[in-house]
């Protein structure tokens, strides 16, 4: 069997922010003040999971919510394929070798391309 590796789930990871901001009583105008956003578009496209935060802004929120960022992104774990090694094998013998801000960027540019691998395969109707 393969090796596993962390997924961000960005539809939980949505939700969640949901629930933080209403259990927090905060708005999408606060995140946009706190976050010095012009438009508050970013935000929405956060909460309806068409995006996901920067690692800059995940860690602001982080901030503005008062737990870690851990708390706040929610994951899953999926199967290594033979496709996916060998961005396995420089995560591991790169990566994990940086510093932790090296280490969240490579991890959410990877999820990033999950993300928009799976996009791209749901018809829309």
């Amino acid at each position: 069997m393969g090796k596993q590796y962390p997924v961000i789930d960005i539809d939980a990871t949505a939700k969640n922010i949901k629930n933080i901001m209403y259990s927090r009583n905060i708005t999408v105008k606060d995140i946009q003040r706190f976050l010095g956003l012009e438009t508050p578009q970013s935000v929405y496209h956060w909460l309806n999971g068409r995006n996901m935060p920067t690692i800059d802004n995940l860690y602001a929120l982080s901030e503005l919510f008062q737990m870690p960022i851990d708390t706040i992104i929610i994951g899953n774990r999926k199967f290594n394929t033979d496709q996916n090694k060998s961005i396995i094998e420089v995560y591991e013998n790169y990566i994990c070798r940086g510093d932790l801000y090296d280490r969240m960027r490579f991890y959410l540019v990877l999820n990033y391309f999950y993300i928009s691998k799976n996009r791209m395969s749901k018809k829309y109707y």
